[in-house]
């Protein structure tokens, strides 16, 4: 007899578990630093317009396609379209994307987590200079040690959860962390806007100017709209895969995106009134984190306290995306070779990290090693960042937009739907048919060179 699906133990526990997919590196790292070299104001809310053309809609069509199907990203391509090879081949670019993801953004959460410990020890506390905390992260990042072994513990700490199942595991930890996380951004925000100072930050903020925005910000904001709810990895298909098909997929994928968006804003609170206050420009670039910000706290009352409940976040925030990468993995082996939860977290949990050790030795031991002139890092992230996903996520809009039967389409969107007006779903099916596919081939263009 086959042994029925997990499933998640609530509402809630969903929406928080697919919002910390979706939450990351790239709401507390990416998204500021971009915002900070695109003109603020005026480039948030073009991203806000993004997250609403591309964003909610595919984000919805991820999660459709995984409840209806209660299958891996394989799986419920086998299932809705009977077997048909190219689209389970798109099924399978996701969990390899997501193999692939994880081995090298690992490597960077590991440097979060290493953070916390360095902050902890008062290793900051000296620094009156950006140029010292550089220094610090290149020799740190080059040290294979520190690098390999925080890489490691981190893996460890997402394998103990998936290990775990979706309810005693995702579920239970998706509780704990994402309110934690919630908190410290709130602690955070609250510490950044009450400085002296701060004004001109908040302002930069909220007053647009649209003279700061070109062409290329509006791909940048496009683009981030895209990666930062995780979409064409096949995430929030496997999650959705665990969903009663007794809720709302309209309301509870708005709660996800709206929840990602929100952190994302609420870093930008955080992070640009402080540099405002003592005096920074905000065009800081990937630079920001580990560059500026445990120097920017020296002068911050207070700021050893609060340094280190940031890197608790940026740490916090790497981890409930790294749960999600791994569990794709491993639902694809449970669902498709019957293999046990146990085994295949630990054992990919281990290839995993073993695959990214190249990536990080790509900032020391390895860094002269080019493949077509790329570290191990940078290679990953072009084949993961720039073709996988958005190839990944261009066919979901189009399988659910065109290939789909639209019948289909719409009783599952409304399956769980107590009252839905005709003119959402109206709506949701015009933006994945027309407007989603378009954006998000752009997106592809502009990632390999061609826009």
């Amino acid at each position: 007899m086959e042994k029925q699906r997990e499933q998640w133990g609530s509402k809630i526990g969903f929406i928080l578990a697919a919002a910390g997919s979706a939450v990351g590196l790239g709401n507390i790292w990416k998204y500021p630093y971009l915002v900070g070299e695109n003109g603020g104001a005026a480039f948030i809310l073009v991203y806000l317009i993004c997250v609403l053309l591309v964003g909610l809609p595919i984000a919805v069509a991820e999660i459709l396609i995984g409840r209806t199907a209660q299958q891996n990203p394989v799986g419920s391509f086998r299932i809705l379209t009977n077997g048909n090879r190219f689209w389970m081949g798109i099924g399978l670019l996701g969990v390899l994307a997501g193999f692939i993801i994880l081995s090298y953004y690992n490597v960077i959460a590991g440097w979060s987590l290493g953070y916390v410990i360095q902050s902890i020890g008062g290793r900051f506390e000296s620094m009156i200079h950006p140029q010292q905390a550089g220094e610090m992260f290149s020799c740190l990042s080059a040290s294979t040690g520190w690098c390999v072994g925080y890489h490691l513990l981190f893996m460890a700490l997402t394998v103990g959860i998936i290990y775990a199942g979706v309810t005693k595991g995702i579920e239970r930890a998706s509780k704990v962390l994402m309110p934690l996380l919630f908190l410290l951004i709130v602690v955070l925000v609250i510490r950044g806007i009450t400085l002296p100072g701060a004004r001109p930050g908040i302002r930069y903020l909220l007053k647009a100017d649209f003279s700061a925005i070109t062409a290329d910000a509006v791909l940048l904001a496009l683009g981030q709209a895209f990666f930062s709810l995780s979409l064409g990895m096949g995430a929030l298909l496997t999650y959705g895969s665990y969903m009663s098909r007794r809720e709302n997929i309209i309301t509870s994928t708005s709660w996800i995106v709206g929840l990602d968006t929100l952190i994302a804003l609420l870093a930008g609170f955080m992070i640009f009134p402080a540099l405002f206050a003592m005096g920074l420009e905000p065009a800081q670039g990937p630079a920001l984190i580990f560059n500026m910000l445990p120097v920017l706290f020296n002068d911050i009352p207070g700021g050893y306290f609060f340094r280190i409940l940031f890197f608790i976040l940026l740490a916090l925030a790497a981890l409930t995306s790294t749960i999600s990468l791994l569990e794709v993995i491993t639902s694809f082996l449970v669902d498709e070779y019957h293999f046990r939860r146990h085994r295949v977290a630990v054992i990919m949990g281990g290839l995993i990290a073993l695959f990214g050790i190249p990536s990080a030795l790509s900032f020391g031991a390895w860094s002269e090693i080019r493949i077509a002139g790329k570290t191990f890092f940078d290679l990953s992230d072009f084949i993961a960042a720039n073709i996988l996903l958005p190839v990944g996520g261009l066919c979901i809009a189009l399988f659910v937009g065109w290939f789909w039967r639209s019948g289909s389409v719409k009783t599952e969107l409304l399956t769980g739907t107590q009252t839905l007006p005709v003119w959402i779903s109206g709506l949701w099916i015009f933006l994945i048919r027309f407007i989603a596919p378009v954006l998000v081939l752009i997106i592809f263009l502009q990632k390999i060179g061609i826009l």
